[in-house]
């Protein structure tokens, strides 16, 4: 049980640090080429931070534990509002662009509808896949549309491309090294997963809402911190967005075109509503002032804890 719990945070680390060097080398990399650091946040950084998701929960779906792998996507994507960008908000006031709030987060309540609906009888299928994959491809559609019509502009803009193109080569060596600790680290923290959770009579699907879903939201963490302490808004905001919608569309896209997902009862009663709760409940707070302060980085932290005390204790 020891061995298995020091392969379970090996795992872990592995994926932190895949994910730290994925992120800093793909956003590195779009910089350099004039993207917007909001447009980075909602695509290549949210890409990058939602491969710990899509490794660990692909490989869970190949091997046949389903409560796993959807639960770590729920689970993420209650952590990545409620833990994740409420922390931000405690480090910083998070001021939110207006179109956030017409377009990504529309979309985002959206996916978050689509899925409830895909999951009410219980399975989430190839076709299901299919759609969820088409509706990623839409977005990412839309987002490149976007870069193309409002590139990073300026003086300090031309200084930032400069100097991030003479590191592209290096950005390449990390994003390569990222993704072989991605892959390792994940098989190493699914097959630990699966081990304690039958050693000590735990639900696979508590084990994929809470540790799992706290592991694989490591990136997300990392990242939007390190951007909100930065004062780096967007890339913050549009980090956990974009990585919440990619966990919707992207990973529970491929999962079950590779294999069908069984999607527990109780998850269609409480952790999906919670989710799309957590969801929702972002338009009414950046309706107010347009900014995300520490009162609602405090409320939002509070939620998520109270989620955690309800799995534990019910």
């Amino acid at each position: 049980m020891v061995f298995t719990a020091l392969l379970f945070f090996a795992g872990l680390l592995l994926l932190y640090y895949g994910a730290e060097y994925l992120v800093s080398g793909s956003s590195s990399l779009a910089l350099s080429y004039g993207v917007r650091p909001l447009v980075v946040g909602m695509t290549v950084v949210a890409f990058a931070t939602s491969m710990p998701e899509l490794m660990v929960s692909l490989l869970a779906a190949i091997g046949g534990s389903s409560d796993i792998a959807g639960g770590n996507i729920i689970g993420s994507n209650i952590a990545n509002i409620g833990l994740i960008l409420g922390t931000a908000a405690l480090i910083a006031p998070l001021a939110v662009d207006s179109s956030m709030l017409k377009r990504e987060i529309p979309y985002l309540i959206g996916a978050s509808l689509l899925l409830l609906f895909f999951s009410m009888d219980g399975v989430l299928g190839f076709g299901n896949g299919v759609v969820l994959f088409l509706l990623l491809l839409v977005f990412l559609g839309y987002c490149l549309f976007n870069a193309r019509r409002d590139p990073l502009g300026g003086p300090a803009a031309a200084d930032v491309v400069a100097r991030e193109k003479r590191g592209r080569k290096k950005d390449l060596f990390l994003i390569l090294l990222g993704i072989v600790g991605l892959g390792v680290g994940a098989e190493l923290m699914v097959r630990s997963a699966v081990t304690i959770a039958r050693t000590f009579g735990i639900s696979e699907l508590v084990i994929g809402l809470t540790i799992v879903a706290m592991g694989t939201s490591l990136p997300e963490l990392a990242a939007s911190m390190m951007s909100a302490w930065k004062g780096e808004m967007d890339l913050s905001i549009g980090n956990v967005i974009g990585s919440n919608i990619f966990n919707i569309l992207f990973v529970l896209g491929v999962c079950p075109m590779i294999r069908p997902l069984a999607v527990d009862p109780s998850m269609l009663r409480f952790e999906l509503p919670v989710m799309l709760v957590f969801t929702v409940a972002l338009v009414p707070m950046i309706l107010h002032r347009s900014t995300l302060g520490r009162g609602k980085g405090g409320l939002l932290v509070g939620g998520y804890g109270l989620f955690i005390a309800a799995l534990v204790f019910r």
